[in-house]
């Protein structure tokens, strides 16, 4: 399959008409082959207009690559600046964070799962990305140590912002999720106003549920 042309027509046809304006993202895009960063088999795949599935079945929590349109315009609404310090949360298989190594001065990519922790060291190094450094560990928790950030991006649905996330933020610095499921959901942004959180929505989209964030059940007596 020629990867390059459907690299091509991915970003026309996905991510420009999605109201994606900034010029670097376009480029990151077009630059990263997204097929190093799925499954062998799912290659073929790799730039269609959806999620691509990464892990499913009994015992594992459903993955996926967000689709392009999606990762886009949520990368988009971080507001990444060159000198940016960034964290992905549920890094997956490295592509998000091979996105924002375009935009930023350095990412830190946070993933739970050792399978995806391996694709994504391989993808990452085959795709000439060296400012991305990847941690496992559990994703709630967020990765204080390497913090604060100027942005984090979780690449994922979840039931709600924790506030040790928020707190890993630098003043003026944006976290950018979706608030829901695969069925319905808000891409949502908090920026850090010194203690305070401002919280707005501003697209609609879903995804698989991250490890961790899944909404609690209410108890009823």
């Amino acid at each position: 399959m020629d990867y390059e042309i459907q690299r091509k027509n991915m970003v026309e046809s996905q991510v420009r008409p999605s109201d994606v304006t900034d010029r670097r993202i376009i480029r990151a895009m077009l630059d990263l082959p997204r097929e190093q960063f799925v499954p062998e088999r799912l290659k073929p795949l790799a730039y269609m207009d959806g999620a691509v599935p990464l892990i499913s079945g009994a015992g594992h929590p459903r993955r996926s690559l967000l689709p392009p349109r999606t990762l886009a315009k949520l990368v988009q609404a971080a507001e990444i600046e060159p000198d940016a310090t960034v964290l992905v949360i549920g890094a997956g298989t490295g592509y998000g964070a091979a996105v924002l190594a375009h935009l930023a001065q350095s990412v830190v990519a946070l993933e739970s799962d050792p399978e995806l922790i391996g694709v994504a060291r391989d993808a990452l190094m085959a795709s000439g990305v060296t400012n991305a450094t990847l941690i496992e560990g559990p994703l709630t928790e967020g990765q204080p140590a390497k913090g604060p950030y100027d942005a984090i991006l979780i690449e994922g649905a979840v039931d709600d912002i924790r506030p040790e996330l928020l707190d890993q933020l630098k003043d003026g610095g944006r976290l950018v999720a979706i608030v829901g499921d695969t069925t319905s959901g808000s891409a949502t942004v908090w920026r850090r106003d010194g203690s305070a959180y401002g919280r707005a929505s501003v697209f609609d989209a879903g995804a698989d549920v991250l490890p961790g964030f899944e909404r609690v059940p209410a108890f009823a007596f």
